[in-house]
């Protein structure tokens, strides 16, 4: 996993997200569940990172789409511009 700092930290700020599941930080990074975790481990303070650990299997997180509501079907906010190339819209 050969990542930018710029790529860590949008990974970083994708996986505190409640919405925003683990298959969408795949289908942009192609960075699976486990090298995520592996991620936040690495990259967060321990404190930081039990308690994101913590919320992501409580029932609160979305973080996986089995758990999501049906009706949700989009990886983004609607007030969210569009994501291309891995690059981010200025907001």
């Amino acid at each position: 996993m050969d990542l930018s700092i710029d790529q860590i930290d949008r990974i970083i700020e994708m996986a505190w997200e409640d919405r925003t599941p683990f298959e969408a930080i795949k289908i942009q990074f192609g960075t699976s569940e486990s090298e995520v975790i592996t991620l936040m481990r690495r990259e967060l303070k321990r404190s930081s990172f039990n308690l994101w650990r913590k919320r992501v299997n409580s029932g609160v997180s979305q973080k996986h789409l089995k758990k999501r509501h049906p009706e949700i079907n989009r990886f983004k906010c609607a007030l969210q511009r569009s994501i291309s190339q891995n690059k981010i819209s200025k907001r």
